[in-house]
């Protein structure tokens, strides 16, 4: 055994995420850390809130990370899981959701064995934390139409498609859209807009656009916001398109600024999603917990 430190790995999975094929690779985990010197100790997401008893009787000083296989939503119910309890252990990543956005940030990669080797080394970064109405979010949160399709998407569309089964749901939803009143507040500025849908964003991308917030940094301590304005439906789609290619900020239909504290409220009723899953109600109000997180990444990431 090489680079022993004698710690325990706590793993929160999450055996339905993606294709559910994860837990394939649970002894592959096993091994990878037991050659570390490291005992696994495994904990089911889909047990509810085991993970909160877990982090209850737990000595921290006795693990020296937490090691999360699931995607965004996975990584959400872990990361406000260690804020409650006031638990400071580096998070590795073990991507196995549908677009893993968080962990496409870190560049961490899909192949089982490098992933492996990046969570099982000693390489980390900081990441800031969003929160809303006291709740935490790892990525983006997402207000007003189509903010729901990745929970209106079909499970099994999504195992087989991937991120092209959102935007097949997104775009059946498009010609229903309606415009809706929004009052934004930062400690700069107020806005009253007509929109579609604004996101929220922490890192980079969100269900699977990859650069639909290009100008992220995620341990900037500032979120990224992007409001999509009213527009005729015909203009919407090229926009969107060009959102593929990260060119949409500059576009006079988007408004963008970055901002460390934001309230969203409005007149009526707008769904909202945090990391993929339900939202709060409005209205909303966001802060950012600077270099909150500990993630582990590859040398390349650290020295780009």
């Amino acid at each position: 055994m090489d680079n022993t430190d004698g710690k325990k790995v706590l793993l929160f999975y999450n055996p339905y995420s993606g294709n559910g094929l994860f837990k394939n690779y649970l002894d592959n985990i096993i091994e990878k850390f037991q050659q570390k010197g490291n005992q696994v100790i495994p904990v089911r997401a889909a047990e509810g809130s085991r993970l909160d008893t877990i982090l209850d009787e737990i000595d921290p000083e006795e693990y020296s990370r937490i090691a999360v296989a699931g995607g965004d939503g996975t990584i959400n119910i872990c990361v406000n899981a260690l804020i409650r309890h006031g638990i400071d252990l580096p998070v590795a990543l073990l991507p196995s959701g549908t677009a893993n956005d968080f962990a496409y940030y870190f560049e961490i990669p899909s192949d089982i064995d490098r992933m492996l080797d990046i969570a099982a080394g000693d390489i980390m970064t900081t990441a800031d934390v969003g929160v809303c109405n006291g709740k935490y979010f790892i990525n983006v949160a997402a207000i007003g139409n189509l903010v729901d399709v990745s929970q209106k998407t079909d499970p099994n569309l999504k195992n087989t498609l991937g991120v092209f089964s959102y935007y097949l749901k997104g775009l059946s939803e498009v010609a229903t859209l309606k415009s809706l009143p929004i009052k934004l507040t930062t400690p700069d500025k107020v806005y009253k807009e007509k929109m579609y849908f604004m996101i929220v964003m922490n890192g980079r991308s969100a269900g699977g656009f990859k650069k639909i917030s290009p100008y992220s940094e995620i341990n900037d301590g500032k979120l990224d916001v992007m409001v999509f304005r009213e527009m005729p439906i015909v203009r919407l789609m090229p926009l969107l398109i060009s959102a593929i290619n990260g060119d949409h900020p500059k576009d006079k239909k988007v408004l963008f600024f970055q901002t460390e504290k934001l309230t969203v409220e409005s007149e009526i009723p707008i769904s909202t999603d945090v990391d993929g899953e339900h939202g709060e109600k409005l209205p909303l109000h966001f802060t950012v917990l600077n270099n909150k997180l500990r993630i582990f990444v590859a040398e390349d990431f650290v020295n780009d």
